[in-house]
């Protein structure tokens, strides 16, 4: 296993990235991260300052001679998303990422690698160490808190940037150029429960698995028609021919990740029948998902212990019923743009706690009357099934602007440098810009990245060759920023 990311090119983006994936920065855990971006600020002889969003913002003057070009705002986030697969002993609070080089591409052993958003991240700070790269007046832009609710673009204050255009670096496709993107919504549905003790006798305590499902990004994954653990968990419950009572519940994991894996607890009458039915059920949906799913694993096992208490029954049909009924995966595909999901939700998030089921969905669309629609339409599903439902978290997608200026200069760059003309998309993902673009609605916006397979999940890779093409790309286009 070869870990010595420094010996890749370009050198300098290498450099940090493994810097980067050494510092533990999941979630709301960002204090060392963004002190090491402040550290490299300072010795830089950078202005910089950490805003009240905790927001790392960092300023370079304008190369001789470029003083003339619009000022360029180049923006990453300092998170990343902590996911590992179950039998990986990881802690993403304290372990550096085990980063390593395979084949063409860099990705970490056992999970996610951080490259969303490591790599935008480390190219920020290789171009802000560079002394020889011509470019007009740089700020850099590391925001807080981007995978769990944009906390740090959402607190962003007026008044800070005073460039004229933003690079937003978190794309995931080299060679394409994003010029729009989804806004977004939560929806939390709370049921409510009293639990019952468990029947003394007549029961098979067993647990109930789905797993081995790709889950991924729920934006941009979403259109790939992935199947969602939690919805095959509970179209077997709803179907299975015989009686069970649910214990326990724990499925999926963050609001932005398709999920990969549900867990109940239950109490069946015959646990020999129950799997019996459970693996023909595996057959079923395997060939269903053929093509899509390669590795769909449905188990029932002896549970480790008889649970004491259980959900009482009508709630737990209730649930059922609202999982397999509420909509999930792609709702309308884009009529503009040939291929770009429109408007999609994901049941990301099912579990148990001994009084509540709570269940978590994320909503994008980049319509925003739609998305609302389809808010309504979940909410009436979950309240008609007894559940609390909550809306919360709504942000605003960015529309695309064809005649940007940084949009020509871009794809004039990209053409000159690759003999041919870079892709221009939007994305079904809430980047950055939507919200950012709202505090500052006079920024000329493009979102760029190298090319990332799988994010947000354990098989997260990044392929080394895009990263120089990126980088280069980069450059270039600080040299050609438009004159002011």
């Amino acid at each position: 296993m070869d870990k010595n990311l420094k010996a890749l090119q370009p050198a300098a983006v290498w450099h940090y990235f493994s810097e980067i994936a050494a510092i533990p920065r999941p979630s709301h855990h960002e204090e060392r991260i963004r002190n090491y971006i402040v550290n490299f600020a300072a010795q830089h002889n950078l202005e910089h300052c950490v805003d009240s969003a905790n927001n790392v913002y960092i300023r370079k003057p304008a190369t001789p001679g470029m003083e003339n070009r619009k000022g360029i705002v180049l923006q990453a986030h300092l998170d990343m998303v902590p996911q590992k697969n179950n039998d990986k002993v990881f802690d993403f609070e304290n372990d550096s990422i085990e980063a390593y080089v395979d084949g063409e591409w860099v990705t970490a052993n056992g999970t996610t690698l951080g490259a969303d958003n490591g790599i935008g991240a480390a190219a920020i700070l290789a171009v802000l160490a560079d002394e020889t790269a011509p470019h007009g007046e740089i700020e850099a832009l590391f925001t807080a808190t981007e995978e769990t609710g944009m906390d740090g673009a959402f607190g962003l204050k007026g008044g800070l940037l005073k460039g004229d255009i933003l690079l937003n670096l978190d794309s995931e496709t080299e060679g394409e150029l994003y010029v729009g993107c989804a806004g977004g919504l939560d929806l939390n549905a709370v049921f409510d429960y009293k639990a019952e003790a468990a029947p003394a006798s007549g029961y098979e305590a067993v647990t109930f698995t789905v797993k081995g499902l790709k889950g991924g990004h729920s934006g941009i994954q979403i259109g790939s028609q992935r199947g969602n653990a939690n919805r095959l968990l509970f179209r077997f419950l709803n179907a299975v021919g015989q009686e069970w009572l649910l214990a326990s519940v724990d499925g999926g994991g963050l609001r932005n990740a398709i999920p990969r894996e549900a867990v109940a607890t239950l109490l069946v009458k015959d646990a020999a029948a129950f799997a019996a039915e459970a693996a023909e059920y595996e057959r079923t949906i395997t060939a269903e998902f053929a093509g899509i799913e390669d590795s769909i694993s449905v188990t029932v096992a002896p549970a480790d212990s008889m649970p004491a208490e259980v959900i009482p029954a009508d709630t737990a049909k209730r649930i059922t019923k609202a999982v397999i009924g509420v909509a999930d995966g792609v709702a309308r595909m884009s009529v503009a743009m040939e291929g770009l999901v429109q408007t999609s939700t994901n049941l990301a998030r099912v579990v148990s706690d001994g009084s509540t089921v709570r269940m978590q969905c994320l909503l994008r669309s980049s319509m925003n009357s739609e998305k609302q629609a389809l808010a309504e339409s979940m909410s009436a599903v979950f309240e008609l099934a007894g559940a609390e439902v909550e809306l919360s978290g709504a942000y605003d997608g960015w529309n695309p602007d064809m005649a940007s200026p940084v949009l020509y200069a871009m794809r004039e760059s990209y053409k000159a440098l690759f003999g041919k003309d870079p892709a221009v998309t939007a994305i079904h993902a809430g980047l950055e810009c939507g919200i950012i673009g709202g505090t500052y609605p006079n920024l000329d916006m493009i979102s760029f990245g190298p090319t990332i397979c799988y994010p947000h999940s354990p098989d997260e890779k990044v392929e080394i060759a895009s990263v120089g093409k990126f980088y280069s790309f980069l450059l270039d286009t600080l040299k050609n920023a438009p004159r002011k």
